[in-house]
C-alpha cells in the first residue's frame, strides 16, 4: 500500500473495500472537495476528518467539475494528479474521483457514518445534510478556520506576477 495510486479506486471497488472496513468494525468518513493546489487549509481539514473515524474516504471532484465549480482555466492540476497527492497524505485511507456536480451519489454509494465538511460551512449550511442523515449518518464540521484557499493563492500569484512585470 506505499503507492499512493493503490488508495485511488473507482466506485465499484471503494464500495467493496468499505464494506471490507465497516464488517470489522470500522467508522466511515467521507470528505471531499477540488484540492486543486494542495495547501494547509487542505491538510488540516482532511486531518479533521480522519480525527472522527477509523477510515478516510475523499471524493475529488472530476476536471469537468471543477471548471464548471471555479471557472476556465482551473483546475490547475489534472484530477488523477490532484488524487495521487490527496492519497499520499497519512490521513486518507482511500480517494475517488467523481464526475457528478455534487456529491450525493457518492454519499448514497459510500453510506459514512460521518460526512466531513470544512468551515465554510455549518451543520445546517452543508447542502447534503438531508442525504446523509437520511442514510442514517451525520454531518460534522472540520479543519481550521477557512483562511487558505486556491482561489486567493492564485490572485495573490497573479498579483505578484503582474507587480514583478511592472517593476
Amino acid at each position: 500500500m506505499n503507492d499512493p495510486t493503490n488508495r485511488i479506486l473507482d466506485r465499484n471497488r471503494l464500495i467493496a473495500r468499505v464494506a471490507i472496513a465497516r464488517k470489522g468494525g470500522a467508522r466511515v468518513v467521507l470528505a471531499n472537495g477540488c484540492f486543486d493546489i494542495l495547501h494547509v487549509g487542505h491538510i488540516r481539514y482532511l486531518e479533521g476528518a480522519r480525527a472522527l473515524g477509523d477510515l478516510l474516504v475523499v471524493g475529488i471532484n472530476s476536471d469537468e467539475q471543477v471548471r464548471a465549480l471555479k471557472g476556465e482555466g482551473r483546475p490547475l492540476v489534472p484530477e488523477r494528479e490532484r488524487a495521487e497527492l490527496v492519497a499520499a497524505l497519512r490521513a486518507v485511507d482511500f480517494v475517488t474521483i467523481f464526475p457528478e456536480p455534487t456529491v450525493e451519489a457518492l454519499l448514497r454509494s459510500v453510506r459514512p457514518d460521518i460526512h466531513a465538511k470544512g468551515t465554510d460551512y455549518t451543520e445546517e449550511t452543508v447542502p447534503e445534510r438531508d442525504v446523509v442523515r437520511s442514510l442514517g449518518g451525520r454531518v460534522a464540521i472540520v479543519g481550521d478556520p477557512k483562511h487558505h484557499s486556491t482561489s486567493e493563492m492564485l490572485k495573490a500569484l497573479t498579483g505578484a506576477h503582474e507587480q514583478h512585470n511592472e517593476g
